[in-house]
């Protein structure tokens, strides 16, 4: 969220806005007919949210896998109480272990050290394997990159690298600021000695490698070069009520009056079903410049 587009006269949304943790266990609830195993819980900053753990337990307790994904800074105080509402896994975001680099990226001053500290807490807390998400820019850190696989070799953190993502319109996003996957790997290869990794799963989103003494894995989400609409199995719900079938969507399907009517989690699920049937969501795939003129929703209002 870029200061000079979400500064301090930015009018954010009223709480009274914001779904209960109530009304998003009924869109989840609805959804389970429809094959979902997995919630994930993102932002913005989910950690931000008063009493996140009442959330994760509620999901939880339907028998689904939860995960989080947060910047770190506020699990060092939230970790334990998290796994014991039953939260399986947390990923973190960290770009860089420089201190001035991850400003430059994050737009923010939050503390290189209460990242890592909090990654620390989250293992304390067995939420394993952590992953480390780190998005690769061009002229900015891949320096980074190296220094990141070294720091958590060893650990049982798993590192992944992002290609930067041309996500809503306020990243200032080019073609040139990517650091393809590829190029990446094959100057890591010159460092240390990788073996990949099978996929576990035919929407699992991330090309998977390990060390080969077996001290470690990272892994490559390569949507820009690599792109993976054809087995993309993710829905998203903003806070505020929208289903959004993409990313990169342009807009979303407003199911709000529907979660807070009356209506039953049998005529959710249809109309969920019917969204998700009707989608041909392929941005990446038909990534061009005239999609990327096109209006699209920001990364912080949907999650990554």
């Amino acid at each position: 969220m870029p200061r000079e587009r979400f500064g301090e006269s930015h009018t954010f949304l009223p709480r009274r806005a914001l779904l209960s943790f109530e009304e998003i266990e009924k869109v989840v609830r609805s959804c389970l007919p429809l094959g979902l195993e997995k919630v994930r819980i993102t932002g913005g900053e989910p950690l931000l949210r008063p009493g996140l753990a009442d959330l994760v337990r509620r999901i939880s307790s339907l028998g689904l896998e939860v995960a989080l994904t947060t910047n770190g800074s506020l699990l060092r105080d939230q970790a334990e109480n998290l796994r014991e509402a039953g939260l399986s896994r947390v990923t973190v975001s960290l770009d860089a272990l420089d201190s001035n680099i991850h400003s430059v990226m994050t737009d923010s001053a939050i503390p290189v050290e209460d990242v890592l500290d909090g990654i620390d807490a989250a293992r304390e807390a067995g939420l394993s394997p952590v992953k480390v998400n780190c998005v690769v820019q061009r002229g900015v850190n891949e320096s980074e990159v190296e220094k990141l696989i070294t720091h958590f070799r060893g650990t049982g953190v798993v590192v992944r690298f992002i290609e930067y993502m041309d996500v809503g319109r306020t990243n200032g996003w080019q073609l040139g600021q990517i650091v393809p996957s590829e190029k990446i790997l094959s100057h890591l290869k010159t460092i240390f000695d990788l073996v990949p990794l099978e996929s576990e799963n035919p929407s699992e989103v991330a090309v998977r490698w390990v060390h080969s003494d077996g001290s470690g894995e990272i892994g490559f989400i390569s949507s820009v070069s690599e792109p993976f609409c054809e087995n993309c199995s993710r829905i998203r719900l903003s806070a505020d009520g929208l289903l959004v079938t993409c990313l990169f969507a342009t807009g979303g399907h407003d199911i709000r009056a529907l979660i807070q009517s009356e209506s039953s989690e049998n005529e959710l699920n249809e109309a969920i079903a019917a969204i998700w049937q009707r989608r041909d969501d392929r941005y990446s795939e038909n990534r061009s410049s005239e999609t990327g003129s096109l209006p699209r929703i920001e990364m912080s209002y949907i999650g990554g």
